[in-house]
C-alpha cells in the first residue's frame, strides 16, 4: 500500500462526520447538546505529509562546520524535546475531539436510517388556504370558468349516438307491403335510433311507384350497404353539435389547505425517592433522542416536562432530569396534569400529541389499574409510552409497566418500553417510535 492509498484511507476516516448513532445514544455525552442543536463528537485525524524540520539541528546536508576525516564516528543523535523519549508520568489527558453540529431535522434522518424507520408526520391546524389548478366542476358558475371542452364533448357524444344512415332507412321503406309502423318496429330491433316522426315523413315524400322497389327486407339488405357513421362524417363533417344546458359544467380551483405539523410531547418522569442517578441518566438517555427525533420531524415541537413523586408538578426542562424528591409514588398524579394541561394549550384538533412517562415501575396499590390506565384510555395523543428503567433488574413491587402492556396489548397507540442499561436504550426508542408506525391515528 502506497502513500496514496494511505491518504485516501484516512481522508475517508476524516470525513466519516459522525459516530454511529447508537453508540451515540447509548453512551455519548448528550449534554454537550441544545434542544435545536446536537453535537456529537468526532475523532481529529491527522493526514499523514512530509515536513522539513523546523529546529535546524543538523540532518542529511547541513552541519557544525567541522569536516570528520574518514572512518571518524559522527556521534548519536541526541534526544530533542518532544520525540516521546522523556521521562514522565503517562498522561492523563483526554484525546482530541470535534463536535459535529447536527440539527434535528438532519438528526431524525439518520435516526430513521439507522432503526429503519420512516414516520411520516400529519399536519392538523390549517394555517393557509390556496387555490390549486382547475380540476373540480360545478353545475353553476361564471361563464369563463365555463368547461366548453367537455360541454363540446358531450354534445358530440350525443350527435354520433343519435346519428343514423338516412338513406338506409329509405330503403327500407322501399320494400313491399311495409310501412312506417313496420320500418319503426324494425328499426328498433336493429338499434338505429330514429323516431317514429321522421319515418313518417320520408314515407310520405316517397313516389309511390317506388314504395315497392324491394320483394324483402332480406332482399335490400343483400343489395344496399349501410354507411358507418364515422365514414359519413369523414366524408361529410360535422355541421352542427346539439349542445344542452344540463351538459353545462364549470370549473374551479382545487382548494389546498395547507396544514402545519404541530407537536406537543408530554415527558413525565418519575422523581420519587426510590429513582436514584442511574435510573435518571436512562430516562434522560432515552427521552433525549426522541425529544430530538420528534423536533425534526414537526414544523413547530413544544414541550412539557412533569415530575411526580404522590403529587404531580410542571417543570423547565433544566430541572426535569436532575429532580428527585423523597416522597411516595403516585403515576396518576402526572396523568391528571397532562390532561389538564393538553386541555387548556394543546387541543388535539390542532396538535399532534405525544405522552412519553418513564420511570421503576413502582406505583401506589392499584393506582395503576384504577386511575392511570383510563386517564391513558382518555386523554387522545398519537402515541402513549411508558419507559420502565430498573438497573438492577425487576423489584418486586415494580409492576407498572407490566399492568400497562397487559391491558392495552399490541393493537393499540400505547408502547412499553424495558431499558435496564444503556445498550437497551436504543431498542427502547426503536419500540417507541415504531408503534407508531403501526397505528394510524385518525386527526
Amino acid at each position: 500500500m502506497g502513500l496514496k492509498d494511505d491518504l485516501e484511507r484516512y481522508r475517508d476516516v476524516g470525513e466519516e462526520k459522525r459516530q454511529d448513532l447508537s453508540e451515540f445514544i447509548q453512551y455519548g455525552d448528550m449534554g454537550q447538546s441544545l434542544p435545536d442543536e446536537v453535537k456529537i463528537p468526532i475523532k481529529i485525524v491527522d493526514l499523514p505529509e512530509f515536513a522539513y524540520d523546523q529546529r535546524d539541528m543538523g540532518g542529511v546536508g547541513q552541519g557544525d562546520g567541522d569536516t570528520p576525516d574518514v572512518g571518524q564516528p559522527v556521534g548519536e543523535p541526541q534526544p530533542q524535546p518532544g520525540d516521546g523519549d522523556e521521562e514522565g508520568e503517562p498522561g492523563e489527558e483526554s484525546g482530541d475531539h470535534e463536535y459535529y453540529e447536527m440539527d434535528p431535522e438532519e438528526f431524525a434522518q439518520e435516526l430513521d436510517e439507522e432503526l429503519g424507520l420512516d414516520l411520516d408526520p400529519k399536519g392538523k391546524k390549517v394555517v393557509e388556504e390556496t387555490e390549486g389548478d382547475f380540476t373540480d366542476i360545478t353545475r353553476s358558475g361564471p361563464a369563463s370558468t365555463l368547461d366548453f371542452e367537455r360541454l363540446f364533448k358531450k354534445g358530440l357524444k350525443r350527435k354520433l349516438a343519435m346519428d343514423f344512415d338516412e338513406e338506409y332507412l329509405k330503403e327500407a321503406l322501399r320494400v313491399d307491403g311495409w310501412g312506417p309502423a313496420k320500418v319503426f318496429e324494425w328499426a328498433r330491433a336493429e338499434n338505429v335510433p330514429v323516431s317514429r316522426p321522421w319515418i313518417e315523413s320520408a314515407y310520405e315524400a316517397l313516389p309511390r311507384d317506388e314504395r315497392s322497389r324491394w320483394a324483402s327486407i332480406e332482399e335490400m339488405e343483400a343489395n344496399v350497404e349501410r354507411e358507418s357513421t364515422a365514414t359519413r362524417i369523414r366524408r361529410e363533417g360535422v355541421d352542427e353539435v346539439p349542445f344542452r344546458r344540463e351538459d353545462e359544467r364549470y370549473r374551479y380551483p382545487e382548494i389546498i389547505e395547507e396544514r402545519e405539523k404541530n407537536v406537543v410531547v408530554v415527558n413525565i418522569r418519575d422523581v420519587s425517592g426510590s429513582m436514584r442517578e442511574k435510573k435518571r441518566e436512562l430516562v434522560e438517555r432515552t427521552f433525549t433522542p426522541l425529544d430530538w427525533y420528534l423536533t425534526g420531524k414537526y414544523d413547530n415541537a413544544e414541550f412539557v416536562y412533569i415530575a411526580h413523586d404522590a403529587d404531580a408538578w410542571e417543570v423547565e426542562r433544566e430541572e426535569f432530569f436532575g429532580i428527585r424528591s423523597g416522597g411516595g409514588t403516585r403515576i396518576s398524579s402526572a396523568y391528571d396534569l397532562a390532561a389538564e394541561i393538553l386541555e387548556e394549550r394543546y387541543p388535539w384538533s390542532d396538535w399532534n400529541r405525544y405522552v412519553f412517562a418513564a420511570g421503576d415501575s413502582e406505583n401506589s396499590s392499584n393506582d395503576t389499574e384504577e386511575r392511570v390506565v383510563p386517564l391513558m384510555e382518555e386523554i387522545p395523543a398519537n402515541l402513549h409510552a411508558y419507559v420502565e428503567t430498573q438497573p438492577s433488574g425487576n423489584a418486586i413491587n415494580a409492576t407498572h409497566a407490566d399492568e400497562v402492556e397487559e391491558h392495552f396489548g399490541d393493537d393499540s397507540n400505547v408502547a412499553v418500553a424495558y431499558v435496564s442499561s444503556a445498550e437497551d436504550v436504543v431498542d427502547a426508542i426503536y419500540t417507541i417510535l415504531s408503534t407508531e408506525q403501526r397505528e394510524e391515528v385518525p386527526a
